[in-house]
């Protein structure tokens, strides 16, 4: 990356800096295939999110995740009652951070860029993950979309690190795993990092990411 073309680096938090992947452990017991069951309720949590803003119907992202959680359950026979939803919509402030998150985080500081995170979660939510995975110390802000009160990808939301930095979108370098985040942000006009951690295919709608890379360990590669 051209350090000159950049003042902000901006990651996107669920897949990219923790894994939700490993909610599959926590439901071994009573999924059957807790594997496709994440899945199925990481799409709907998505589906759900993209209706609510289309809807400009806005509910936080912990209800989103509890409706989609009783989907997914439904769907795939897990047990679902009040308690397993408390305990499923808390299980997401407690994802572990992937192993090159920390050390990406820490070597942007070191390059002298500000650092922050842009996420769907709730505030709190955010809080707890930044302060489970000891990344506080290295960012300079934890922004959700709760400030806005759209999901990603709409427009107002990447607007809101804009805003919070003073700075062009164009200064901004943003990092998602998630490729129609990536997609958003691009079309918004950030310089756009896809990290493929599924090597899954690019996106074949919307504008492509600047730059793809497999790994956050390949972030300042040049």
């Amino acid at each position: 990356m051209n350090a000159r073309t950049t003042d902000v680096y901006v990651f996107d938090l669920y897949g990219t800096l923790v894994d939700y992947a490993s909610l599959a452990d926590r439901f071994a017991d009573v999924a059957s295939d807790p594997q496709t069951f994440v899945a199925a309720w990481r799409q709907k949590q998505l589906g759900y999110a993209f209706a609510a803003t289309l809807m400009d119907r806005y509910v936080d992202f912990d209800t989103i995740t509890a409706a989609a959680f009783h989907y997914a359950a439904a769907l795939h026979g897990v047990p679902h009652d009040d308690r397993a939803e408390r305990a499923a919509v808390r299980a997401w402030s407690e994802l572990p951070a992937f192993a090159d998150a920390l050390p990406a985080l820490r070597a942007a500081r070191e390059r002298g860029f500000a650092t922050a995170v842009l996420s769907n979660g709730t505030p709190q939510a955010l809080a707890a993950t930044v302060s489970a995975c000891a990344f506080e110390d290295h960012l300079d802000a934890v922004l959700s979309v709760d400030r806005v009160r759209r999901y990603k990808p709409h427009p107002e939301v990447y607007r809101s690190i804009v805003a919070h930095f003073g700075v062009a979108p164009e200064r901004v370098t943003f990092v998602s795993s998630n490729g129609w985040d990536a997609t958003g942000a691009s079309e918004y006009g950030f310089r756009t990092t896809w990290c493929n951690r599924g090597r899954l295919p690019a996106e074949t709608f919307g504008a492509a990411p600047f730059h793809t890379i497999a790994t956050l360990g390949a972030l300042f590669d040049d």
